[in-house]
């Protein structure tokens, strides 16, 4: 039911985003803004020709960012294992399996259809993770891949581009004949305030994109707690290394099972979690942070700029 409620907001977004296009799109053709009407064509060309190369190229692009080396099943069997499994059961080809270079321990899924899906890790994580956690994890991305949110979120992240450009358009065109530079003045503006708005929609599209993810996980491999433990670990091991050692992947976030640049205030928020202190998140341990944890107002006020849910929050989804 869950799963369901959670798939229910994420289409509702896509609609909302799509309406919000309309209805600017809309004012654009009532206020008939002649002269400028041709910089706003121009706009769309422009917004929809980076999004295209954006899915033609975007895997070509992770690869290199992330510096991953795509490894057979002779050299990881292990991990093709646990991969072709939970494939199987997601009911979805199995996606090509990868390793990348980068020191932070983490997770993540990228590509273009399934067909064309690619999961990687990070050597630390599999360092870190014992073979139920990991296998939670690759749950999650694999869920990311069955859910098809990964070309949700480039579709809906054109939008903001758009209204952007569509702002640009009006600012540079003087907007068009004597009569209508009022009409595109109001028009800029609001393309403006709507290039904000859309954004955070898309961040809030991305943690529920996480929220949907999580669900999957559980659904794919019956337990809860192998999770939570699992991105309790990926926290811990992402929280040593400084803002600065992050930049490489700063513009990589959203694709990780956790967000790193997070990482030191999570393990902050969820360090209590770890009751006997062994590393580790049990079930009752689970249980009983999800029962007893509170959401700092600080972290619901952060969230609205992240990509990923406060920790605590999906913890509590998920012993939910």
């Amino acid at each position: 039911m869950r799963t369901i409620w959670l798939r229910t907001r994420l289409m509702l977004l896509v609609a909302l985003m799509f309406a919000i296009l309309f209805g600017l799109f809309s004012a654009i053709g009532y206020l008939t803004l002649g002269s400028s009407q041709l910089f706003i064509y121009f706009s769309l060309f422009l917004s929809f020709f980076l999004l295209f190369i954006q899915y033609a190229i975007g895997p070509k692009m992770v690869d290199w960012s992330m510096r991953v080396k795509y490894v057979s099943e002779t050299e990881y069997p292990r991990l093709h294992s646990i991969v072709d499994e939970l494939a199987r059961s997601a009911n979805i080809p199995k996606p090509k399996v990868g390793i990348s270079q980068i020191a932070i321990p983490n997770a993540f899924a990228y590509g273009r259809t399934k067909k064309d899906a690619r999961v990687c890790v990070t050597a630390e994580l599999l360092n870190r993770l014992d073979e139920e956690e990991l296998k939670a994890v690759l749950a999650h991305e694999i869920s990311h891949v069955k859910h098809r949110d990964m070309l949700v979120i480039t579709m809906l992240s054109v939008i903001p581009m758009i209204c952007y450009h569509i702002f640009l358009s009006l600012l540079w065109s003087g907007g068009g004949s004597r009569e209508n530079k009022g009409g595109a003045a109001a028009i800029g503006i609001l393309a403006f305030l709507l290039y904000f708005v859309t954004n955070l929609l898309v961040l809030y599209a991305s943690r529920i994109r996480e929220y949907y993810a999580d669900a999957g996980s559980v659904e794919l491999t019956g337990k809860k707690h192998t999770l939570a433990s699992a991105l309790y670990k990926i926290v811990y091991g992402s929280a040593k290394y400084s803002k600065e050692q992050l930049k490489p992947v700063e513009g990589m976030r959203a694709f990780f099972a956790s967000d790193p640049d997070t990482a030191r205030r999570d393990l902050s928020d969820l360090r209590s979690a770890d009751i006997n202190l062994d590393g580790r998140i049990d079930e009752y341990e689970m249980e009983a942070f999800a029962r007893d944890a509170k959401v700092s107002k600080t972290d619901r006020l952060l969230e609205i700029f992240s990509t990923h849910p406060a920790l605590v929050k999906r913890i509590k989804a998920l012993a939910s």
